[in-house]
């Protein structure tokens, strides 16, 4: 599963490039740590990389089992269609936090074919193996 190892890699390259983007803002803006508020450019930043981080517990364990029972290739496919949304949606918030839109469904849809493809298929296969005892 390569191609799965390579996506995952580079969707955490992508989230730290966020966290650098996010420490950037700040510095700019100077909010200084601890504060996660105090002006609108470092708070849609923040919110930007934190709502990643959101999704990302959902996108890697689907990805891999997705990519485990489905196929590698495909699975990799969708992971970089929801890094792709990622940057879409980042890009859109920071601008307008009302752009994040199309970012959003781009990612969210890759996410739920990952998450109810893989839980389908783990599902069968584990319906076969019960079925071989």
């Amino acid at each position: 599963m390569p191609l799965i190892a390579i996506v995952t890699l580079l969707l955490l390259l992508e989230y730290f490039a966020f966290g650098l983007l996010v420490g950037r803002a700040r510095m700019k803006t100077g909010v200084l740590a601890p504060a996660i508020s105090g002006h609108p450019v470092f708070e849609s930043y923040f919110r930007a990389h934190q709502n990643t981080m959101e999704q990302l517990i959902i996108v890697l364990p689907s990805l891999w089992i997705f990519g485990t029972y489905i196929s590698d290739l495909y699975g990799a496919i969708l992971g970089m269609i929801f890094f792709i949304g990622r940057i879409i949606y980042f890009r859109g918030y920071v601008q307008a936090p009302k752009n994040r839109e199309l970012g959003f469904i781009i990612g969210a849809l890759a996410m739920l074919v990952l998450l109810l493809g893989g839980l389908i298929s783990a599902s069968m296969a584990y319906w076969h193996y019960l079925q071989a005892m």
